[in-house]
């Protein structure tokens, strides 16, 4: 595909439902909820996604304090992101499937009530004066578990909540939502580790329920399922679709791929604990100000993108902004300072926020609303791989080699990915703009709505 060519131009205007900025407008006019009802719905949405990732936030930063406080070993580390990942993984062609056949907003709701279980347990634990880790990786295994079903959920609802021109708005406001709990959770709970170990974990609980009861609120678009399908029972066939569309996409593979390698090798977030530690110098609330920076430094890149969204060499500006990621992780690794630490911090979760509002924006566009879930939940497992599995790798590594040297060779190894993917994904790298809606499932199957055909054609990629 020729640079500067916008991601879909090609393929027949007929095979594609809105394919076009006028069909867009066309269909969100005639099938949006009214404004102030669709204002409450995105209200409710970003609200859920304000609690559940300060709740995620805040876990990820005391969960480690507690582990490496009582183990000192990095491996230990990589063994929470291990146990975090492995029910994802595994269950990746039930959790999709399972968003694409039930009520989203209920399954996220469920969901969430089970990790809010799973988080008072581990609250319990902690007061009870833990000396071993054992259960509290039962515990984040069980945690894991029920964030494998709320997360293809979850990811969904903005995509049916509002039309397909407006997503990319909702897009970067929800990103910005998502970065400011990052730098709420893990400041906050720095403070409350301080009070006691326990109680960073109950007020967790309480946020993930909070994100239960509001997720309910929201009020997704009217899509229309074919009867029969409704009626069917699951196959592996259909339980696998995502995986083989993502496959089948050569520019979503691309995307989805790059953020998993580059984040495996890069996953130095994981051995904050060491560094503030051993590097550093810093206690709990130390870390969680380095835990902040990745929120506060994603937070302003969001807010600047919110204003003006990358719009144009969208391939071009993802392989950059990894690149950018793997020279801010080369740095953290090599600092003993502290202010070096929280800049390095801020750059490199900045360039990582760009390339998840492209990510973000590109996958669901590019995906039928009928197979949204399943996708989502593919890229999900592709994500946790990235966070959780290179945290593992980041422990591993850590543990082996020490946690600056780790640091160091995952940043490099990140540069080496996006150079390698500048070559191995020419179409990717010649996106200039998100492509027009796939929603083959729009409540578009009147009479006015011209047929939908499976996927998009892309030309030379």
């Amino acid at each position: 595909m020729p640079a500067g060519a916008r991601l879909g131009a090609g393929a027949p205007r007929h095979n594609l439902v809105g394919a076009g900025p006028h069909d867009v407008s066309r269909y969100s006019r005639r099938y949006r909820a009214p404004v102030h009802r669709e204002t409450r719905s995105i209200v409710a949405l970003l609200s859920s996604v304000f609690a559940a990732s300060s709740a995620w936030a805040l876990l990820d930063t005391v969960l480690g304090k507690l582990v490496f406080d009582m183990t000192g070993s990095e491996l230990a580390l990589g063994l929470i992101g291990l146990a975090e990942f492995a029910p994802a993984a595994l269950l990746v062609f039930v959790t999709g499937t399972v968003a694409d056949r039930v009520d989203r907003r209920r399954l996220a709701a469920v969901s969430m009530g089970l990790e809010a279980l799973a988080l008072v347990a581990i609250t319990a634990y902690a007061a009870s004066d833990p000396t071993s880790t054992l259960p509290i990786f039962i515990l984040v295994v069980a945690f894991g578990t029920a964030r494998a079903f709320a997360t293809p959920a979850t990811r969904s609802l903005p995509a049916d909540s509002v039309s397909a021109s407006r997503l990319p708005w909702l897009t970067a406001r929800q990103s910005a939502t998502w970065q400011a709990a990052l730098i709420f959770g893990p400041v906050l709970g720095g403070f409350l580790y301080v009070v006691d170990p326990w109680v960073p974990f109950a007020v967790a609980s309480g946020l993930v329920v909070i994100a239960a009861v509001t997720v309910l609120r929201v009020k997704p678009q009217e899509y229309v399922h074919d009867a029969d399908e409704e009626r069917e029972r699951p196959t592996v066939h259909e339980a696998v679709e995502g995986l083989r569309f993502v496959r089948s996409r050569p520019i979503l593979f691309g995307a989805i791929s790059l953020d998993l390698f580059a984040v495996l090798f890069g996953g130095a977030i994981a051995l904050l604990p060491a560094i503030a530690e051993d590097r550093l110098g810093v206690g709990a609330v130390g870390l969680g100000w380095l835990r902040a920076a990745v929120g506060i430094g994603a937070g302003i890149v969001t807010v600047i993108l919110a204003w003006k969204p990358v719009s144009h060499r969208v391939g071009r500006t993802l392989l950059v902004s990894v690149a950018l990621f793997g020279v801010g992780t080369i740095v953290l690794g090599l600092t003993t300072s502290f202010v070096v630490a929280f800049f390095a911090l801020l750059a490199l979760s900045g360039a990582d926020a760009v390339s998840v509002f492209i990510r973000s924006t590109l996958v669901p566009l590019a995906t039928p609303a009928d197979k949204r879930g399943r996708v989502l939940a593919v890229e999900a497992v592709f994500i946790g791989a990235s966070n959780e599995l290179g945290a593992f790798e980041s422990g591993v590594a850590g543990q082996l080699l020490g946690p600056a040297v780790a640091v160091v060779l995952g940043g490099v190894a990140t540069l080496a990915v996006a150079g390698l993917w500048w070559g191995l994904f020419p179409g990717l790298r010649s996106v200039d703009g998100f492509p027009d809606a796939i929603d083959h499932d729009i409540p578009a199957r009147g009479p006015e709505a011209p047929p939908a055909t499976p996927g998009y054609d892309l030309p030379g990629t």
